[in-house]
């Protein structure tokens, strides 16, 4: 038996998909994708984005405050495992992308969404009901769909900065600025934009000093975001430089970067013991294999103003994989409302 809606992905728009499809009678099945390193490596793991986030300040309805006891008492007692413990030196505190992410996944299944975590490689288009295809083989027979599959951190494609992850090199400080190699270390991060500045500013509370490497002499963050970098004295911005090399050995893992220089070509060395990316992201959408009408960004096309509708009828898009211009978690999480919305009357007129 066909099911009414499939859900591909598990960020923000994914889960509010969930939330309002499943309280519309739908029953919807998310398909999260698999629970592996790999996902991580590659900056796409399950929870999407925010997984791969520190503390969310902007998401409404979310101020500072005793956050550890609330999230005990919302989420199941079998998933706390997985909630990001404290950062903080203060009973209160903001929520973290990770915990956040998993209010909305309990907030779904609440409502009775089922989840699979699997990986989806393909969407028969042809067919109707539409087919999903996942990595164990199976086929899920659906009438909509809605791709909510996020984008991917991107990475500078250096070979010493595959060489060192996992040893040094992270697109994850939430995953990974508490460890004891980075604490009271000298660390970087390369970027220049919101999420950056965000890394950085969390990585102080653990760093010595975090060399925030920008390529111009300008950041792309907003203003208060900018000014908080240039305000805090454990952050060190490091005008009009690239990254050329990340240092290490096979014992120590990463112990240094080499810079280049934008304005002269001169070289420079800084000692440090992490390396962190916050340089962008890339539109998860190999496993369409181009079935779907694209944008020149390669992002998911809506093909009617101010709908999710994608190039196919009974394919709906949300969050990050069809947005290239906000690409944040209060507009995935809209997004996923109206993909919803849009699924569930699209159903209704097809009589499902």
């Amino acid at each position: 038996m066909a099911q009414n809606v499939v859900i591909i992905g598990s960020g923000p728009a994914a889960w509010t998909a969930a939330i309002y499809a499943a309280r519309a009678n739908l029953d919807p099945l998310v398909i999260e994708g698999q629970n592996i390193q790999e996902h991580y490596d590659r900056g796409r793991p399950p929870l999407g984005q925010l997984a791969l986030t520190t503390e969310v300040e902007n998401y409404p309805g979310f101020p500072f405050g005793h956050m550890q006891s609330f999230l005990e008492s919302a989420i199941d007692e079998k998933q706390r495992y997985l909630l990001t413990p404290d950062p903080g030196t203060d009973q209160k505190h903001s929520v973290t992308g990770p915990n956040l992410v998993l209010l909305m996944k309990q907030q779904a299944i609440n409502f009775g969404t089922r989840v699979i975590g699997d990986d989806v490689v393909d969407i028969d288009i042809e067919s109707r009901p539409l087919r999903v295809q996942v990595e164990e083989g199976d086929w899920h027979e659906t009438h909509a769909v809605i791709v909510a599959t996020g984008a991917s951190a991107n990475y500078l494609g250096l070979e010493s900065e595959n060489r060192y992850k996992n040893a040094g090199v992270s697109a994850c400080a939430v995953c990974d600025g508490a460890l004891p190699r980075f604490r009271d270390k000298s660390l970087v991060v390369v970027g220049g934009g919101d999420s950056a500045v965000e890394e950085a500013d969390y990585l102080s509370k653990f760093a010595s000093t975090v060399y925030l490497v920008h390529r111009r002499d300008k950041l792309r963050a907003s203003k208060i975001m900018a000014q908080r970098a240039e305000e805090n004295p454990k952050i060190d911005v490091v005008w009009n430089h690239t990254v050329n090399e990340v240092l290490g050995n096979d014992q120590d893992g990463v112990t240094g970067v080499r810079l280049d220089s934008t304005v002269d070509g001169s070289s420079r060395e800084l000692e440090i013991s992490g390396f962190f990316l916050a340089i962008g992201h890339t539109p998860n959408t190999n496993f369409l294999n181009n079935k779907l009408e694209l944008n020149d960004k390669g992002y998911l096309k809506w093909t009617v103003p101010f709908r999710t509708n994608t190039s196919v009828e009974g394919i709906f898009a949300a969050g990050d994989v069809s947005d290239d211009y906000y690409r944040q978690a209060i507009t995935a999480a809209g997004t996923g409302c109206m993909a919803a919305l849009d699924a569930e009357r699209w159903l209704a007129s097809q009589g499902i």
